[in-house]
């Protein structure tokens, strides 16, 4: 899902105290871009360093050294390392979204679809499998509120049932395409730690769709 992680560029100039800096609508409106473009260069920093080291290595002060902001500052935006991981999750469900939106689906039943989009992110993951790795265990141990789970769940809906949101979704609904997630979640592990390969992979995750996804 990611592209190989970059070094950091850090633009000249930026100052750590412009927060509250420009009462005026226009300065409002810059004072957000520059907060945005800030938090987009630590949630980055961090994926860096967890791609090359796990969770180990997303340390908070190596983080805003190599984000450019002081430390204070990157515990304004992410109060510990947890909510710095589940940052770094949401931007990968994003990219997945952004995939998928550019690509949809292109099989004709919603457990092909479902499918599709697991496996796209597999591959998108094991590009770099440090941080997958990072990401996935730390998750199951989140000692605070993750939106990975329902992400997930709502993008297979979405992609299985024709554009089907969670709010419009039957309870039965929304349980088996969690269930399809917690599966994939399950095999992902196990592939990190050499217990499966794709092929395997992909073909428990079919037997899960076609189970669960068939009449969604």
């Amino acid at each position: 899902m990611r592209s190989p992680h970059a070094t950091i560029a850090v633009p000249p100039g930026d100052s750590e105290g412009t927060m509250e800096s420009h009462p005026t609508p226009a300065g409002h409106s810059v004072r957000t871009r520059s907060q945005h473009q800030r938090r987009k260069r630590i949630v980055q920093a961090a994926a860096a360093l967890a791609s090359r080291g796990g969770v180990e290595a997303m340390q908070m002060r190596t983080v805003a050294e190599r984000a450019g902001v002081a430390l204070g500052t990157l515990y304004r935006y992410f109060p510990s390392k947890m909510d710095l991981v589940v940052a770094v999750v949401g931007e990968e469900i994003d990219l997945l979204e952004s995939s998928i939106e550019r690509r949809p689906p292109s099989a004709s039943t919603p457990a092909g679809r479902a499918v599709d989009v697991l496996m796209r992110a597999t591959r998108g993951l094991m590009r770099e499998p440090e941080l997958a790795d990072a990401l996935i265990r730390s998750l199951i141990l989140a000692e605070v509120e993750t939106p990975f789970g329902d992400r997930m769940t709502g993008l297979l809906l979405r992609v299985a049932a024709d554009g089907l949101s969670q709010e419009q979704a039957t309870e039965e609904q929304l349980t088996l395409a969690s269930s399809l997630s917690s599966v994939w979640v399950h095999e992902l592990l196990e592939m990190l730690r050499g217990r499966r390969g794709y092929e395997q992979i992909q073909r428990r995750i079919e037997i899960a769709a076609e189970r669960l996804i068939t009449d969604i």
